[in-house]
């Protein structure tokens, strides 16, 4: 929606380090907020940077991962015998197996 608060604002801009501002020579204050605060809040944006880009990293991976294993309980979810085991003898996982083909069928 592309609308941001301005508490949303302000707190963006604390938590951004110095170098990566646009204006550097101005000092950044956020008020309500200490020095350490700031440099907590900078440093857990950092970390929440470097664990973005490693899932960003394993996304295409992992993506191709779930269509291939979605698609095989597909295929194995069609042959009667197996869906009449699985009920007798794992009902538990075969629910979570037609769970994964059914939320796979409803994103494709």
């Amino acid at each position: 929606m592309n609308k941001y608060s301005i508490a949303y604002a302000k707190s963006l801009v604390g938590a951004t380090p110095p170098s990566q501002l646009v204006d550097q020579s101005k000092p950044k204050r956020v008020n309500g907020l200490t020095d350490d605060q700031i440099a907590l809040m900078e440093e857990e944006s950092a970390k929440l940077d470097r664990e973005f880009r490693l899932i960003e990293q394993s996304y295409g991976v992992d993506h191709l991962d779930l269509v291939v294993v979605s698609g095989f309980l597909e295929r194995l979810l069609g042959n009667a015998r197996v869906v009449r085991y699985l009920a007798q003898n794992y009902s538990e996982l075969l629910a979570k197996f037609q769970k994964i083909a059914d939320s796979s069928r409803a994103t494709a």
